[in-house]
């Protein structure tokens, strides 16, 4: 959809990530936590894509025409070159910034034994009393 986008174009391209509806009870009760939301990509789906001045220019003219954005949903900028940029999420209290939650990579079990000897290799090893 950025592909076409107006060079000349001011105003921010944003993507609407919607909290999914099996998440939204879980964000409602939990507590408020300040800083930066860590967010899972898995409990949301993409809606669309809009411009506007600021995220809350999208926020009121989308509450305009009755799509209002909910509280958990995503708005991420979306870069001239279609790459995503800031993510930001809406609270009840307003926006505020989000970063996707990565996995850290499984340890490779190998690289865990590595210079360790093996209990039994240890147990031949010691000095028998």
């Amino acid at each position: 959809m950025s592909k076409g986008r107006d060079r000349l174009s001011v105003m921010p391209l944003y993507r609407i990530h919607r909290l999914r509806e099996g998440m939204k009870e879980h964000f409602r009760w939990a507590p408020h936590t300040g800083g930066t939301a860590v967010v899972k990509q898995k409990d949301y789906d993409v809606d669309s894509e809009l411009e506007a001045a600021t995220p809350y220019a999208l926020w009121s003219g989308m509450k305009v025409r009755g799509n209002d954005l909910c509280p958990g949903d995503l708005l991420e900028t979306v870069r001239e070159d279609g790459a995503p940029g800031e993510l930001q999420i809406f609270k009840y209290i307003g926006f505020e910034p989000a970063k996707w939650w990565i996995p850290e990579p499984k340890p490779d079990q190998k690289s865990n034994f590595d210079g360790v000897q093996s209990s039994a290799a240890f147990a031949a090893d010691s000095p028998s009393s």
